[in-house]
């Protein structure tokens, strides 16, 4: 594809395969033929924006190795971040009422006050910052149903002493891991959030809402590729949701696999309300509650 005066540009097939394929070999991410146009639509976008004249001198900055950066920022472009604070209600429901009291009382009975989350494809962060909001409840109401001894901790912190909450949360994309740190929100992003949650865990600042400080240190923004294998371990519970959407199945039997080794025993894997692990692995069984789907590590006795 070559961009004349005033016409309008077009990538052939063999062009698209090509990017396809590039596209894939560096995050797994599958565009199939339902998603040409979209994925047409964004190299054009971006070859235009770097000054390109035609799409076989895109193409070979691509691979070079000046075109890393660029690469990197065409599979930014390529992912919708679409995300919301509480978002999926029913799941979030389940996680809440049955998965999170069921993993506190497990770890009380070990003596093991440390709890570990990752949230794979954060966006924006509204994800991580609800589930770190939804585990300080849990524990807070856990800890006053049967206190554990402690020194009393002012100010009082929202995960209460000996509990320790570690929340990673990565994305492939750096504009919204930016954006996720800075952890600042217009009220039309906040429309999810009930008024006590928004007392206890944010700052009015302005005509925005910061999240406090002292919940955005229970979360640590990191960038991973989910095709790669060195991914974060011992978790007690993934969320990994509307991302497999994008992959092939072959690459989603493999990320799956990969999560079940990222997990601790017993531990859980939250995936989008569209998507399913049904015919992808036989190591995950399901929970399913009003409308709420889970999956939980199987673990086979010797």
């Amino acid at each position: 594809m070559s961009m004349g005066e005033g016409q309008a540009p077009a990538l052939t097939e063999a062009e698209l395969k090509l990017v396809q394929t590039l596209v894939y070999q560096e995050c797994g991410m599958y565009f199939d033929e339902r998603r040409a146009s979209f994925l047409q639509d964004r190299v054009i976008r971006r070859l235009k924006e770097c000054g390109v004249d035609s799409f076989y001198s895109y193409y070979r900055l691509l691979l070079s190795q000046p075109g890393k950066k660029e690469l990197a920022q065409l599979v930014e472009n390529l992912t919708v971040n679409e995300t919301s604070f509480f978002r999926n209600k029913a799941q979030l429901d389940l996680f809440q009422h049955e998965v999170l009291p069921g993993l506190i009382e497990r770890q009380r009975e070990r003596r093991d006050y440390n709890l570990r989350i990752w949230s794979a494809g954060c966006s924006t962060g509204q994800e991580p910052y609800t589930l770190a909001m939804l585990v300080a409840d849990a524990l807070s109401y856990s800890t006053v149903r049967s206190p554990e001894p402690s020194v009393p901790a002012l100010p009082k912190p929202p995960v209460p002493v000996p509990w320790r909450l570690e929340i990673l949360a990565s994305d492939i994309s750096y504009s919204v891991l930016r954006a996720a740190q800075e952890g600042s929100y217009a009220e039309h992003q906040m429309s999810a959030v009930d008024y006590s949650f928004r007392l206890r865990y944010f700052d009015k600042v302005g005509a925005r809402y910061a999240v406090k400080q002292s919940v955005k240190e229970l979360v640590h923004f990191d960038f991973h590729n989910l095709k790669t294998e060195y991914l974060p371990q011992r978790n007690d519970i993934i969320f990994c949701r509307n991302v497999m959407m994008y992959f092939d199945e072959a690459e989603q039997r493999r990320l799956v696999e990969k999560f079940h080794r990222c997990l601790n025993p017993q531990g859980y894997l939250f995936v989008g309300h569209a998507e399913s692990l049904l015919g992808l692995s036989d190591k995950f069984q399901m929970l399913h509650r009003n409308a709420g789907t889970a999956y939980q590590r199987v673990e086979v006795s010797q």
